[in-house]
């Protein structure tokens, strides 16, 4: 992943779980929204209101998506998405460090 250019970013982190998810959001040039951050070890559950595709830049997870039983992996340059108003469970055995693009 390169670096992304022209961002606003947002200097307080969003932190989750007692500091097992960090996050920073950002607004690209055009207002787009996003989020950048790492999961650290762990097995968290988290909802959505908008859907989101979470995008690996490094490390690796598995997660499963509401109503479904299989955990799928996600590593570097891989996506998943989630949608709107749904929730999702993601297990980290190594830093998971992910960009998050709001639908």
């Amino acid at each position: 992943m390169s670096p992304i250019a022209n961002v606003t970013l947002n200097p307080q982190a969003n932190v989750y779980f007692g500091g097992k998810c960090v996050s920073h959001s950002f607004t690209l040039a055009d207002g787009t929204q996003k989020s950048a951050g790492v999961v650290l070890p762990a097995e968290l559950s988290f909802n959505t209101g908008a859907a989101e595709i979470m995008e690996c830049v490094a490390g690796g997870c598995e997660y499963r998506l509401a109503g479904t039983d299989a955990w799928q992996k996600s590593g570097p340059g891989e996506r998943f998405e989630i949608p709107a108003i749904s929730s999702f469970d993601i297990r980290v055995a190594e830093a998971y460090h992910y960009i998050c693009h709001y639908a």
